[in-house]
């Protein structure tokens, strides 16, 4: 569980390293994001020879939180840390990640809902 000025690590390889969550999407008086849900972050530090700069306002997907979610088996999952992955948004309005690696592992959920190509590129899913 994510709240609005949370920092999170960055997992992919856009080589930003910190971000900041200002903003919740879904509804005006939303508080809170879980694991799988879409943020709006700025970049806080980062590294200076990639295209993603330091104070960019970017969107992203929540792959590990700190904060233990249940499965449907009735087994808890918690991570050692938040991490978020940077997303793209196209001409369409299709949201793909950002680049072609996650370097970290991430959630199972992630895949079982709704978005495979996430889990395709990361290099370990539990």
């Amino acid at each position: 569980m994510l709240q609005t000025e949370s920092t999170v690590v960055v997992i992919d390889n856009t080589w930003a390293k910190r971000a900041l969550i200002i903003w919740i999407p879904k509804g005006t008086k939303k508080k809170s994001a879980w694991l799988w849900e879409m943020v709006v972050v700025v970049v806080k530090s980062a590294s200076s020879t990639w295209t993603v700069k330091k104070g960019q306002v970017m969107r992203a997907m929540i792959v590990r939180t700190r904060k233990e979610v249940r499965r449907n088996d009735w087994t808890y999952i918690r991570f050692w840390d938040n991490a978020v992955v940077l997303l793209d948004i196209n001409d369409k309005w299709e949201l793909k990640p950002k680049w072609k690696r996650i370097f970290w592992p991430i959630a199972r959920e992630i895949r079982d809902l709704w978005f495979k190509e996430l889990s395709n590129i990361a290099e370990e899913v539990i």
